[in-house]
């Protein structure tokens, strides 16, 4: 019989998409208050490869990551997705922007073979975590190269998303020898 272990921590990784440029300083501003400081951050992208928050969030959005230099261990990937939504919360009840979600910030976990993602919605292939948060699979990491599934997002095949997604990786193994995991 197989012995549980405990889990490897996990890279935290936020992606952060907005409209409002102005709204970046105080998104890593206030995600580094809850998590810790950001050790890799990538360069924002057009985020245009779905309408679907267009009607809450505007259209013209922008994306980013940002990878955090505490490693966390993955059953808090819950509870992070909840601070998110608070933060998203707190701007939005601010009134500060016209639109009725000015942020978005969806949590991500990334270990050395997959990126996962939490999400509020239930789909087929998400696990049920607690709260009302669910967890996908979004990327594994195979041949050495991130690697879709049929349901990943299309922000998530592009090829800036899979080098920043490499850079990450890289990071984390370097995070983990700094802290003796690896």
């Amino acid at each position: 019989m197989a012995e549980p272990r405990s889990p490897v921590p996990a890279l935290l990784v936020v992606a952060v998409f907005t409209r409002h440029e102005e709204i970046l300083p105080w998104a890593q501003e206030r995600l580094e208050s809850h998590f810790g400081p950001v050790g890799l951050a990538s360069k924002p992208f057009d985020f245009n490869q779905t309408t679907y928050y267009e009607a809450s969030m505007g259209s013209h959005l922008r994306k980013g990551f940002l990878a955090f230099e505490r490693l966390v261990l993955p059953d808090r990937l819950a509870e992070i997705k909840l601070q998110t939504n608070a933060l998203e919360r707190e701007l939005a009840d601010a009134a500060l922007f016209p639109e009725a979600r000015p942020v978005n910030l969806d949590p991500g976990l990334l270990v050395l073979g997959k990126f996962l993602l939490a999400t509020t919605k239930d789909q087929g292939h998400r696990i049920y975590l607690r709260d009302g948060i669910f967890a996908e699979v979004t990327l594994r990491y195979t041949a050495g190269a991130f690697e879709p599934w049929p349901w990943t997002y299309a922000d998530y095949r592009l090829p800036c998303v899979h080098e920043f997604l490499q850079q990450a990786r890289e990071y984390y193994r370097q995070r983990l020898r700094e802290e003796g995991g690896g």
